[in-house]
């Protein structure tokens, strides 16, 4: 069966130990962030379907990685710091039912 996508780094070996086999490679920048961002869809898709601590678990593992991948956690908390004070959170669960066009 063929996959093509990202996996953990050590589904390759938990395989192998089944008695199955599986081929691999590694990645370049290009594609790994390709990839990153096809796991993040594909996370956040199973997590929407089955919400649960397990999958939230996963979607914060492929936001983990795409943060030391692609940007700075240190300017990550800035930025949502600053959204949060200007725009607030999301702690008072406000739902929008309409606003003008204004």
């Amino acid at each position: 069966m063929k996959y093509r996508k990202l996996v953990r780094d050590k589904i390759p070996e938990i395989i192998n130990s089944s008695g199955a086999l599986c081929k691999t490679h590694f990645a370049n920048e290009e594609e790994y962030w390709e990839k990153l961002k096809d796991k993040l869809n594909e996370e956040v898709k199973e997590f929407l379907e089955e919400p649960s601590i397990g999958e939230l678990a996963d979607v914060q593992e492929v936001v983990n990685a795409i943060v030391d991948f692609k940007f700075d956690r240190n300017e990550l908390e800035e930025a949502r710091k600053c959204k949060a004070e200007k725009r607030g959170v999301f702690d008072k669960k406000i739902i929008l039912d309409e606003a003008d066009d204004k």
